[in-house]
Formats: C-alpha cells, structure tokens, sequence
C-alpha cells in the first residue's frame, strides 16, 4: 500500500477517535488507536505508519517508537 494513502488513513482515523484539545489540536492516545477494532483491519503496520507520518510532520507524539502498553497513555497529536 501507499505510504501517503495509509498516512491519510491515519489522519481520517485519528479524527474519528480523537478529539479537539483547548489550543484546537486533535489529539488520541495511543492504546484507543492501537485497540481499535477498524484500526487494526486497515493498517498492517500502524506503528510504521505512525513513524513515517511523524517524519513526515503529519503527527506528533513523545519518544521514538510507540510499544502497545508501555505506551498506550501517550498523546498523538494531529499537526
């Protein structure tokens, strides 16, 4: 699949999920991602994905790499 398909797949995702903080940026933790059921039947690779979305200045979240529950309280934030 096309990296800057699922990276605007992410986006659509991270709307749906997230929700708008005071200063008007969307933001989802990582846990409510990486649980959610449409989540895991579009993406093969979220954790990619969410790399290449974050070099790409499409996301932002804390650290490197994200870990399913070491990580799960970590904001992604829509830039």
């Amino acid at each position: 699949m096309n990296i800057s398909h699922e990276i605007g797949l992410l986006v659509q995702e991270i709307q749906r999920l997230g929700s708008k903080s005071a200063d008007g940026q969307t933001k989802v933790k990582f846990g409510v991602l990486f649980n959610d059921d449409q989540c895991a039947n579009i993406f093969e690779a979220l954790v990619g994905t969410l790399r290449a979305a974050k070099k790409r200045k499409v996301i932002n979240f804390q650290g490197e790499l994200l870990l399913q529950g070491v990580h799960d309280d970590v904001d992604i934030v829509l830039l």
